[in-house]
C-alpha cells in the first residue's frame, strides 16, 4: 500500500490574493502575512509526522513547503504539474477587469463550466495533472505513511474532486481552499475518502478562498 493520508495544502497568502488579482501560473511570492500563516500552519502540520512533502514549483508553494520543512527536515520535491491553473491573458488582472473584458468566460468560470481561461487551460485539464501527480507521489512514500502537497487553491481542488471521484461538475459546491488552510484524504479500501476540509492554523482567517 502507498500513502494512507494525504494532506492537500494551499500556499499562504501573497500579494495578488490580496489585491484579488487572477495568479494564474505567474511566480507571485507569499506577502509578510503568508509568511506568517505558513509558519503557523507548519506547526500544526508537524504534527501529523509527514513522511513525504512535494510542491509546485511556483515560489508561493516552494516557501509554504519550505516552512514545514524548517520544522520537521522534510525536503520537499518540487513538480511543475501542481501548478496552479494556466489563466492564459487573465493572469495578472483584477477580478473587475477580466469581467469587464471576458464577462462571458468569466461568468462561466464562476458557475464552474469547464471553459479555457484566458486562452490557457481548461479546469478539467488543471485538475487531471494534479490529480495524477498526487496519485503519483502517494505512490512513492511508504506504506501506511502520510504525504503533504504544497500548491495552489483552484489545482487543489481539482485534485480534490478528482481523487474522490466526484465531478468537476461540483466544483461550486465545494468551498475553495483558503490560504495556508489544508484537506486530509485517507486512503480506504475502495479510494480516498476526505477527513478534514479547509482546516488552517489560528489567525490564518485573513487569507482568500482561492
Amino acid at each position: 500500500m502507498p500513502a494512507a493520508t494525504v494532506v492537500l495544502w494551499r500556499h499562504g497568502r501573497t500579494p495578488y490574493n490580496q489585491q484579488r488579482r487572477f495568479q494564474g501560473q505567474l511566480d507571485v511570492p507569499l506577502d509578510s502575512l503568508g509568511e506568517r500563516q505558513v509558519r503557523a500552519a507548519a506547526v500544526e502540520l508537524a504534527l501529523l509526522d509527514p513522511a513525504a512533502l512535494v510542491a509546485s514549483d511556483l515560489s508561493r508553494a516552494v516557501a509554504t513547503a519550505a516552512a514545514l520543512t524548517a520544522r520537521t527536515g522534510v525536503v520537499a520535491t518540487l513538480d511543475p504539474a501542481l501548478r496552479e491553473v494556466h489563466a492564459g491573458e487573465w493572469q495578472g488582472l483584477a477580478h473587475d477587469e477580466i469581467t469587464a473584458r471576458w464577462p462571458e468566460d468569466y461568468a462561466a468560470w464562476r458557475r464552474g463550466d469547464d471553459v479555457r481561461i484566458g486562452g490557457g487551460e481548461k479546469r478539467s485539464e488543471m485538475a487531471d495533472r494534479a490529480a495524477g501527480a498526487v496519485e503519483r507521489h502517494a505512490a512513492a512514500v511508504a506504506d501506511g505513511a502520510t504525504l503533504v502537497v504544497a500548491a495552489h487553491g483552484a489545482a487543489l481542488k481539482g485534485a480534490l474532486l478528482r481523487l474522490l471521484g466526484l465531478e468537476l461538475t461540483s466544483w461550486t459546491a465545494v468551498a475553495g481552499f483558503r490560504n495556508a488552510h489544508w484537506a486530509v484524504l485517507g486512503r480506504r479500501a475502495r479510494g480516498w475518502a476526505l477527513e478534514e476540509y479547509n482546516v488552517g492554523p489560528p489567525g490564518a482567517g485573513e487569507g482568500v478562498e482561492g
